[in-house]
């Protein structure tokens, strides 16, 4: 077998700031635990599993709440390191943003033209807030391997492992081992923060055209309104100065 390359990762790496451990920037996995509770109420078990990943060798551990902002993160930071070839997903899914099957619909099928994830049941999975390159490179770059419903830490460990070797090696039905750097240059970026509530985002063409043509309405009532405005303060003024004498 030939060297394995290595490349160093973007200028800035990791990009977005998060719920995440830095560990060695020339591994080829990272490791992402579901969160389904609140932030502040992690349990004890899932912020072991995020420091196992990062023991065992992940360039990144970290927890993920949101099908659509956490995921645009995840993206951003994989793809500003092309040594990480893989992403371990593990934790419980979450019952009502499912983030672990979107991760997965995205890989498969990538977005539609709405940048929705195609084919994933989440209730809200838009990318809106990265180019659509970044989640190409994302599914080309990067495997994802499914650990979801799944809290053993020695699996984690086992993935990590996995990922690091020189020779395809078998885990879970997956055959792993160090591809080395991915050919392309890092993409750097960061979420351009365009669109935060994306539930409220028009879902598709004909919900997109009703709110441009209620927008536009909207702006012409606008710019009628101050006409009529601007007519009535003339009417005042000139009342207010009365008749002229020569």
């Amino acid at each position: 077998m030939s060297d394995i390359i290595k490349k160093e990762p973007a200028e800035g790496y990791p990009p977005e700031e998060g719920c995440y451990l830095r560990g060695n920037d020339y591994s080829p996995v990272a490791v992402c635990a579901i969160l389904k509770w609140e932030r502040e109420k992690t349990p004890p078990d899932i912020e072991n599993l995020v420091r196992v990943g990062v023991e065992s060798g992940a360039a990144l551990s970290g927890t993920l709440q949101t099908e659509s902002i956490g995921i645009e993160k995840i993206i951003c930071n994989l793809v500003s390191n092309p040594n990480i070839r893989y992403l371990v997903l593990c934790g419980p899914e979450t019952p009502g943003h499912l983030v672990g099957d979107a991760i997965l619909a995205l890989e498969k099928n990538g977005i539609d033209r709405n940048k929705r994830i195609i084919g994933a049941q989440a209730p809200t999975p838009y990318l809106f807030n990265i180019p659509p390159e970044f989640i190409e490179r994302f599914r080309k770059q990067v495997k994802a391997v499914d650990l979801i419903n799944e809290g053993s830490p020695d699996a984690v460990r086992q993935a990590v492992q996995a990922c690091y070797q020189e020779w395809p090696t078998p885990f879970r039905g997956y055959m792993l081992h160090d591809l080395g750097a991915f050919s392309e240059p890092p993409l750097s970026g960061k979420l351009t923060w365009r669109v935060t509530h994306p539930e409220t985002e028009p879902k598709d063409e004909g919900e997109r055209s009703q709110l441009q043509k209620g927008q536009q309405l909207m702006e012409r009532i606008r710019k009628a309104l101050e006409e009529k405005n601007r007519g009535a303060c003339a009417g005042t003024i000139q009342k207010k100065r009365g008749p002229t004498h020569e």
